[in-house]
């Protein structure tokens, strides 16, 4: 099955700037869209950022964007998120997650058919 193991998070300024990451293992890379998927505690989830490989779709949700820009480096198997202007409504758990078969517009809409969860990396921005 596949992995996916999130680094990145840590505690920022609000204005400030982070670089997530998410390293895929066991699977075919360019068969899947990932994305990020956020949590704060006693929210519901939130589908952030995904993209397509095959395709290099990616789309943001608007909470996100203008501010985060998800990309990947196919050689290395892994996918990443820029997160810059933070604000302390963005503070969650932020797990990578990967969904076979969909498109990314698909993937945006519905939490349901995630593939595969990573373990989550937290990020906290303060005021």
């Amino acid at each position: 099955e596949g992995q996916l193991a999130e680094s990145g998070g840590g505690l920022v300024q609000a204005g400030g700037s982070l670089r997530l990451s998410c390293a895929v293992s066991a699977l075919t890379f360019d068969d899947y869209t990932y994305g990020w998927v956020r949590q704060a505690p006693g929210k519901e989830r939130e589908v952030v950022s995904v993209i397509n490989i095959a395709s290099g779709s990616t789309l943001h949700a608007n909470s996100v964007k203008g501010r985060f820009t998800i990309s990947s480096d196919n050689a290395k198997n892994t996918v990443y998120l820029q997160m810059y202007s933070l604000k302390p409504e963005d503070t969650a758990i932020y797990y990578c997650t990967a969904w076979w078969a969909l498109t990314t517009a698909q993937a945006m809409k519905t939490l349901h058919g995630v593939d595969y969860w990573g373990k989550g990396t937290s990020v906290t921005v303060s005021s």
